[in-house]
């Protein structure tokens, strides 16, 4: 990076460039654990956003959305305040060494944990006045369980981040609910602040604490994007000093839902979810985050049919990838701090589908020398390589345009062990890749990786 200083103007913001480390990662982890993973329910629902357990507050405890009809009256009692459930939240199974070795083993280059969500629930012991009893230092696991990832993380050679929401229920107004709010009166009442005095008491204060005292690689902000406007946000003073000032100065990166008008306009990435909306291809780094099931945080509503196969998953991930995009893919932990056994197992299964195929996913870029309309094919590009990955194995004649001048010398399937060199033709500007036989045993599954050399 450079010494550039940075003012606080879109102009001077927005000609940061983003850090390598980013672009190259390609797949991240994302982690949604808090006290909403005590009640851990929301009933499924197919519309957008629609099943989300982290969501229990404003959804199930709260009428937002609410499909559970008297879920938490009948189970809790009408008295039962949503943060009663804070010292349920005690993370006893919780070892982050072994959360640390699965996320390695799934091929992840970075991780990002939900410091506080729109709860306001803190994961981490922080000093702010306004959070005292409402954080894991306090109450529940009575330890920093941001610092202890950290750690965990750091130490197994990946990137750890943050996610933190820019507003939060018991406060902030919004337009979406009706009545303005997402959270019963009787809580606003009790924990809320006055929203004028938020920005200045709350928002920036803990994310220069978090920034100072942990140094993340990324900050995942949430939920500015509906309401707050640019100036309460404190958006740009806060960037610039977060790109001139913060220790981590020089390797962090922002998305874009501080403040409504920012998504797609400014950040050094932006984010999609649950694809819900296109990607922004080469023209700007971006993120697609979805959880493995409809939740990311734990949902106890959720059955095997509501999870995603390893094979989709991967899917998704070699999609997003071809088209420019990183994935964060989410993992709900339990409020014991177990990570479900499903989801171990869907993250091993992209662990070993990416020790074979990784080549054609880190560092790589959106190809432009050849080119597919087969749906069953995708391609990236790093270096002088190409790579086209197919999901189905090639019992017939692939055929790829070429772009003029761009002949490949080479092909090779990308195996377990050593490389299978494949034959292929060069036809009237096309390369017609011949159907193979079956490989056994080299680490073939899910999507099978072709590299093009020049």
């Amino acid at each position: 990076m450079t010494n550039k200083t940075y003012t606080p103007d879109w102009a001077s913001l927005d000609s940061r460039e983003t850090p390598e480390w980013y672009n190259d990662a390609k797949f991240g982890i994302f982690i949604h654990w808090g006290v909403f993973s005590v009640p851990a329910w929301r009933k499924i629902d197919n519309s957008l956003f629609g099943s989300y357990a982290e969501w229990y507050y404003a959804s199930v405890y709260g009428n937002y959305r609410n499909n559970d009809d008297d879920f938490h009256e009948k189970h809790y009692g009408k008295d039962f305040l949503y943060r009663d459930f804070a010292p349920q939240f005690k993370a006893e199974l919780f070892q982050p060494e072994a959360w640390a070795e699965l996320f390695k083993a799934s091929g992840a280059k970075y991780v990002v944990l939900t410091t506080k969500h729109h709860d306001g629930f803190c994961l981490w012991p922080t000093q702010n006045p306004h959070k005292q009893g409402w954080n894991s230092g306090d109450v529940g696991p009575k330890r920093d369980l941001l610092g202890d990832i950290t750690g965990a993380v750091r130490d197994s050679g990946l990137k750890m981040g943050i996610y933190y929401s820019i507003i939060e229920w018991e406060t902030n107004w919004s337009h979406r609910p009706e009545g303005g709010y997402f959270v019963p009166q009787r809580d606003r009442e009790k924990f809320g602040i006055p929203e004028q005095n938020y920005a200045d008491e709350i928002l920036i204060p803990q994310l220069k604490e978090l920034v100072q005292n942990y140094q993340p690689c990324l900050i995942f902000s949430d939920g500015g994007e509906w309401d707050l406007s640019e100036e309460y946000s404190q958006t740009k003073p806060f960037l610039s000093w977060l790109y001139n000032e913060a220790p981590n100065k020089d390797e962090v990166v922002v998305n874009d839902r501080f403040f409504k008008g920012m998504p797609g306009e400014h950040g050094d990435y932006y984010s999609t979810e649950y694809n819900d909306k296109e990607g922004f291809g080469v023209h700007h780094p971006w993120e697609e985050s979805r959880g493995i099931g409809k939740s990311y945080g734990f949902n106890r509503a959720e059955q095997l049919e509501d999870y995603c196969t390893s094979q989709e998953l991967i899917n998704q991930l070699i999609g997003i990838v071809s088209k420019g995009g990183n994935f964060l893919l989410n993992v709900g932990p339990t409020a014991d701090g177990r990570i479900p056994t499903l989801q171990q197992e869907r993250l091993r299964d992209i662990g070993r589908w990416m020790a074979v195929n990784g080549d054609a996913i880190y560092g790589s870029d959106v190809c432009s020398r050849i080119k597919s309309d087969d749906a069953h094919c995708a391609l990236t590009s790093k270096g002088d390589s190409d790579y086209l990955l197919t999901t189905r194995w090639p019992t017939e004649a692939l055929r790829l345009q070429l772009v003029a001048g761009e002949t490949p010398r080479t092909c090779t399937l990308l195996c377990q062990g050593e490389d299978i060199e494949v034959p292929f033709d060069i036809v009237e500007g096309a390369l017609i890749l011949h159907p193979l036989p079956w490989q056994f045993d080299r680490g073939l599954e899910y999507a099978y990786t072709f590299r093009l050399s020049r």
